[in-house]
C-alpha cells in the first residue's frame, strides 16, 4: 500500500521538487501551500494540491482533516514551508519576528502534533524537518531567521527521542544555498529593512555575499533525494546535509573553531 506524504511549501523550490520526486517513486503525495495556483502543474504528476497557511490554525486543521478523511492517515510529513526574514535584529519589528517563528517553527510543530497520534497508532511515521546550514551557523543580519532554524533543530532533537519508541523517525535536512525563491525574497527584505539604517554598510556587504553565493547553488532535486533517503533508511541519520563543499566546510569549522575565530571567519566573508 502506498505511503501518504504531506509536503508543505510545495508551490516552489525544494517543496515542489520533493513532492514531484516522491510521487515519481510511488508515494501518494499531497502538496500544500498558500499559493494553490502555483501547484496546478503538480496534478500532472499525480500529486493532490491542497491549500495551507501554516500560520492559521483553521487552515492547518482543515488540511490534516481532509487528508485523514481521504487516506486514513499521514505516514510522512515533510515540513518544508518557510522563508528568510533578513535584516538587523534592531531593525526588524517584533511583530515580523513573531511571524518568522509562526511560519518556520510553530507551523511545522503544529502539523507534527496533528499527525503524531495516527503515526503512533500505526507504529510508523517519518517527520522530515527542512532546516538549513543556517540552523547551525548564524550570519549577521539574519538573526531572526537563524533563530527560527536553530529552534527547529532543537525541537527536532527533542522530538526524535520522544517518538522513537513508537516507530517514528524525526529527520533534519540541512540545505545550503539552493535554487529557489528564498534568496530573492530574503535579499529584497534585507534591503528594505536595513538598507537605509545604521546597518546600511553591513547590508551592502551582505547583499554582495548573497550575490556571490547565488552563483553556486544546488538544484532542489538534490535536497529531494536526501529527503527520500531519510524516509527510506531503516535507521535514518539524525541529519542529512548535501555535499556542497562550502556548506560542509562551514559546518566543520563551526564544530572545531572557537567562537571568536568563527566570528572572524564570518566577518571576513563580508569585506
Amino acid at each position: 500500500m502506498k505511503k501518504t506524504v504531506l509536503v508543505t511549501g510545495a508551490s516552489a523550490g525544494i517543496g515542489k521538487a520533493t513532492a514531484i520526486f516522491l510521487a515519481q517513486h510511488g508515494y501518494n503525495v499531497y502538496g500544500a501551500a498558500r499559493r494553490t495556483d502555483k501547484m496546478e502543474d503538480l496534478i500532472t504528476h499525480g500529486i493532490k494540491p491542497i491549500g495551507l497557511d501554516v500560520t492559521r490554525e483553521e487552515s492547518v486543521m482543515a488540511c490534516v482533516k481532509q487528508i485523514l478523511k481521504e487516506t486514513g492517515g499521514i505516514d510522512i510529513l515533510v515540513n518544508n514551508a518557510g522563508f528568510g526574514l533578513e535584516g538587523a535584529i534592531e531593525d526588524i519589528t517584533i511583530h515580523d519576528a513573531r511571524y518568522q517563528f509562526e511560519v518556520n517553527v510553530f507551523g511545522a510543530m503544529r502539523l507534527a502534533q496533528l499527525v503524531l497520534p495516527k503515526m503512533r497508532e500505526n507504529s510508523y511515521g517519518k517527520i522530515i524537518n527542512i532546516s538549513s546550514v543556517g540552523g547551525k551557523v548564524a550570519f549577521p543580519l539574519g538573526g531572526w531567521y537563524h533563530a527560527s532554524k536553530f529552534a527547529l533543530e532543537a525541537l527536532s532533537d527533542s522530538m526524535r527521542n520522544e517518538v522513537k519508541a513508537f516507530g517514528i523517525d524525526v529527520v533534519v535536512v540541512e540545505p545550503g544555498a539552493t535554487e529557489s525563491e528564498w534568496g530573492n525574497v530574503a535579499t529584497d527584505i534585507l534591503l528594505k529593512v536595513s538598507g537605509h539604517t545604521a546597518y546600511q554598510d553591513l547590508t551592502a556587504k551582505t547583499h554582495q555575499l548573497f550575490t556571490r553565493l547565488s552563483k553556486d547553488v544546488a538544484n532542489p532535486m538534490v535536497i529531494a533525494k536526501l529527503v527520500k533517503e531519510g524516509i527510506e533508511a531503516k535507521s535514518p541519520k539524525a541529519r542529512y546535509t548535501p555535499s556542497q563543499m562550502a556548506s560542509s566546510l562551514l559546518l566543520f569549522l563551526k564544530r572545531v573553531l572557537p567562537d571568536k575565530q568563527m566570528d572572524k571567519l564570518i566577518m571576513g566573508q563580508l569585506k
